[in-house]
């Protein structure tokens, strides 16, 4: 398994959300400024969170993106499959949509239950890691790094 860059910036992305008063929408330049992401890729990312319901978007002066959800009520897993980001270790634990069974070998692989109970292991964490604690977690650190004039990416 491997995050992509896409699956990153969308988390960080979401998570400076989610640090913002949540009253008042960010603009997708500002976000993308304080993270050193890209507007344009930042804005094929939010078009994939919205179309799942993470997010939302305001029109006009003043406008910009706010979460449609409590940060309790948004996991990471979420934000992942929502950018396309899969969380599989191996193709013989990636389920095929097809409804095939994903390996010929899996029956007979001796490691097979291995990689299927990482794979468990890894989707159950990102599946409970939500963005109110990352935001508690972090909070504090962002802060003195907002304060001391740092990039405060998180």
């Amino acid at each position: 398994m491997r995050i992509t860059t896409k699956g990153r910036y969308a988390l960080r992305a979401i998570a400076n959300l989610a640090l913002s008063d949540g009253t008042r929408p960010k603009a997708i330049k500002q976000i993308a400024g304080e993270e050193d992401i890209s507007p344009e890729f930042l804005e094929q990312i939010f078009f994939k969170l919205k179309k799942q319901g993470i997010i939302s978007s305001v029109r006009g002066p003043g406008g910009g993106f706010i979460l449609n959800r409590k940060t309790d009520d948004v996991s990471v897993k979420e934000i992942f499959e929502a950018v396309g980001e899969g969380l599989d270790l191996t193709p013989c634990t990636t389920e095929p949509s097809n409804g095939d069974e994903p390996c010929s070998r899996m029956d007979d692989c001796i490691v097979y239950d291995v990689w299927r109970e990482a794979s468990k292991y890894i989707n159950d964490y990102f599946g409970k890691l939500t963005l109110k604690k990352i935001v508690e977690d972090n909070r504090g650190r962002v802060y003195e790094s907002m304060m001391a004039g740092q990039d405060f990416s998180i």
